[in-house]
């Protein structure tokens, strides 16, 4: 039997989390982090929420695709409703009723009410973390178990949030300094903190975990971290009509980068550790103690 062709001694994949699963990640935290980032960022800008701020529905609509997918990928979808019994022990539990306040919360964002952005904010940063804890919840894959994980997972949606806010902009919202900067210093310290993850689980990789990770690295480096920090210098010091385009671009490459990412920690990175075996019983041969 091979090592990830089903059960036996070997790290084999898991299948229970495929591309639905996948994708509740990769909407979720692009849309929790836009949210974040709007209510930090947007109130300033031409597109106050005075006005329905289109930004708003972006983030609120990425998060409820990525509950869609997570619906998909539930064997019998009627029995939805299930996912809600469980606050105590399951975070995906605690994240399905973080986004039963988010919505509405979102909702009276979009209407202009006085404060709702921040709430709205706030009940973002939750569902993100409810998100970041699911994976690592699940102890027999090593390349999700590592205390780095779920920082990892906070700050790629910080940059993904930010990414689509500049990219957002094109559509005539004004980017400031300050979303510019907050970008820059996101990227810098998700590789940082992608360097401690890839570290910390590298022992205890199957070794095709370990070459899909790196292929995540390699993308994170060049498509997430150094495209985004040349558009970003570009766009900046050229202004003019340029500007917004390498900004939007640079924000593309950096959104892009934490989903691609996150599409292959759910889906190719993830083979279990296999039986570890001490001591393996023989007939007429008593244990060692």
């Amino acid at each position: 039997m091979s090592a990830a062709s089903g059960f036996g001694p070997n790290p084999w994949q898991q299948t229970s989390w495929d591309w639905r699963a996948a994708g509740n990640f990769i909407c979720g935290g692009a849309g929790t982090g836009l949210l974040v980032a709007v209510a930090l960022f947007g109130l300033g800008t031409a597109a106050s929420l005075s006005a329905p701020d289109w930004r708003v529905f972006t983030g609120l609509a990425l998060v409820g695709l990525g509950l869609m997918c997570v619906w998909l990928e539930i064997g019998r979808p009627l029995r939805a409703l299930n996912v809600f019994i469980n606050p105590r022990t399951s975070w995906m539990s605690r994240e399905a009723w973080v986004s039963v306040a988010l919505f509405p919360a979102g909702l009276a964002a979009l209407l202009g009410l006085s404060g709702a952005i921040w709430l709205t904010a706030a009940l973002a940063l939750a569902f993100l973390y409810c998100q970041s804890r699911m994976l690592p919840a699940a102890r027999g894959i090593p390349a999700w178990r590592s205390p780095w994980f779920s920082a990892f997972i906070m700050l790629t949606a910080g940059c993904e949030g930010c990414g689509l806010f500049l990219l957002l902009g094109l559509f005539g919202a004004q980017v400031g300094a300050p979303a510019l900067l907050a970008l820059l210093a996101l990227l810098g310290l998700r590789l940082l903190v992608w360097r401690r993850y890839r570290s910390a689980v590298d022992a205890s990789l199957a070794a095709r975990s370990r070459s899909a990770l790196d292929l995540a690295g390699r993308s994170l480096l060049l498509l997430g971290s150094v495209a985004p920090g040349v558009l970003l210098a570009a766009g900046w010091l050229l202004g003019g009509a340029a500007g917004p385009l390498l900004l939007g671009a640079a924000g593309l490459c950096a959104a892009a980068a934490g989903a691609r990412v996150k599409f292959i920690l759910v889906t190719r990175a993830s083979f279990n550790q296999g039986f570890s075996l001490s001591q393996l019983p023989i007939r007429g041969v008593r244990p060692v103690r």
